[in-house]
């Protein structure tokens, strides 16, 4: 069986009919990984930065949840989702490196593998904003899908 695009339809961009798809219990998880440089040190204390603005990391975890949420305004293909969760877990690991891992859930038609992704992305960028003001030699990399069930297929990475 080859594989095709799902969102294109003789040659025009189209929304994915999924009508005829049974409802199941989606997951996805995505990690965004923030490298911080070295003249941030200074203002991290008790695994938080303390900016002017407020808590770096607690503001990032309200900022994935709602970028999660609105991933379908974001995306122009993506379907409005009803999730039941969506949870960002942030930890400043060695090296000043900050994983920001998003986990979304729903039951239904269609998986929630781009709120996921949404998610960390909105996080990584508002740790980013957040900390502008100190350096803008930080760099947001390595943005991926760690694992998705629920649907045709399962999907897991290391």
């Amino acid at each position: 069986m080859s594989k095709e695009f799902t969102h294109i339809d003789k040659n025009k961009p189209t929304m994915v009919d999924v009508g005829d798809k049974a409802e199941t219990k989606r997951t996805a998880i995505a990690q965004s990984i923030v490298q911080l440089p070295e003249e941030m040190k200074a203002h991290i204390a008790e695994g938080e930065i303390k900016t002017l603005k407020g808590p770096v990391f607690q503001t990032a975890i309200i900022a994935g949840i709602q970028g999660a949420k609105r991933t379908s305004e974001l995306i122009p293909l993506c379907h409005n989702l009803p999730l039941s969760k969506v949870e960002i877990d942030i930890k400043l690991l060695e090296n000043l490196r900050v994983e920001i891992t998003c986990e979304a859930r729903t039951f239904g038609k269609t998986g929630v593998e781009m709120e996921a992704l949404t998610g960390a992305s909105v996080a990584a960028l508002t740790v980013y904003d957040m900390c502008k003001a100190f350096s803008h030699n930080i760099e947001i990399e390595n943005t991926r899908l760690i694992k998705k069930t629920g649907g045709k297929s399962d999907f897991g990475q290391a």
